[in-house]
């Protein structure tokens, strides 16, 4: 076997040090700067020529700039000769912008995923994508994990005495039927209308709450608006408690406020994106060692399925 490399880009260096912990594999060495203007440049310090490359880099915030990162790493190592390069990217950024939702709007989420091909990668490894069919924008193998696996342990431990599955809007009730069905729980859907982009309006709730553990399940939390309302009616509407589970903690705005002070008693993150601060209310439960088996799966060619059957 040729071996494998792990390279990280600037995005989120702690996730890149816990999966090289897991595989006990350190991490290769690279240098990326910035100019004074801002452009990016990097430089592979060690020989990749005839390696398995694997770039670890989500495209949270700052997005445009850790994407360029992301590509401009990957033609470095693209021309200094790597067998192959795979991307793993525990957030895919602009992945909400996936459809035509009005007239002369861009899919966003197609034109990154052009330039993920056209840059030289050959894989794409991620987690709970905003929408599955993102999947089909690449002509190359993209793994898209499930976030579940490690939320399932955490409320097998947390023993809540009457629980109930909620999905914050009608858009992430197969989401949350899965958890449902894994959990052998009732669901419940908050029907929500949006009235514009990050404002959103809670309406309704369709099925009964009153003297429920609500968890509502989401992929990510942006303003932490629809979260926060969706908790306050959910307690009006009776509800013992209400914990979140959400795959990304982009946290944006006054999200942190609105957590602090909103009716939402604890929300659960996965540590695919960097909290930029600290909060009593959020736990964040590691998904590095799910990457890492995914890691060694895909260059040792098993299977990746396997994980979540």
């Amino acid at each position: 076997m040729r071996g494998y490399k792990l390279f990280t880009g600037t995005a989120h260096p702690k996730f890149s040090e816990e999966i090289s912990e897991y595989l006990e594999v350190p991490l290769s060495n690279s240098l990326v700067n910035r100019f004074s203007d801002g452009e990016v440049n990097v430089h592979i310090s060690e020989s990749v020529r005839g390696r398995d490359v694997f770039i670890i880099q989500p495209t949270n915030a700052p997005t445009n700039d850790n994407i360029m990162e992301l590509l401009i790493m990957t033609d470095a190592l693209k021309r200094s000769s790597a067998n192959s390069i795979t991307a793993i990217m525990p957030y895919f950024g602009y992945a909400r912008q996936d459809r035509k939702a009005a007239p002369r709007v861009p899919i966003t989420a197609k034109l990154v995923a052009n330039l993920i091909q056209t840059a030289g990668i050959d894989r794409v490894v991620t987690i709970d994508l905003h929408a599955g069919q993102i999947q089909g924008f690449f002509d190359i193998p993209v793994d898209n994990l499930y976030g579940a696996i490690v939320f399932f342990d955490f409320m097998n431990k947390k023993n809540l005495p009457n629980p109930v599955i909620a999905s914050p809007d009608i858009g992430g009730v197969a989401r949350a039927r899965y958890f449902a069905d894994r959990l052998g729980l009732d669901m419940v859907i908050v029907d929500k209308r949006r009235e514009k982009a990050n404002v959103s309006e809670v309406m309704n709730i369709i099925g009964d709450v009153a003297g429920k553990d609500v968890i509502l399940v989401d992929d990510m939390i942006d303003t932490a608006g629809t979260i926060v309302k969706a908790a306050e009616v959910l307690k009006k509407r009776g509800a013992t408690s209400v914990i979140a589970f959400a795959t990304h903690p982009v946290l944006s705005g006054p999200a942190y406020e609105r957590i602090e002070s909103g009716a939402l008693d604890e929300l659960i993150v996965t540590n695919t994106v960097p909290l930029k601060k600290e909060s009593k209310k959020i736990q964040v439960l590691s998904v590095a060692p799910l990457f890492g088996e995914v890691i060694r799966r895909v260059y040792h060619n098993e299977s990746v399925n396997s994980l979540f059957v």
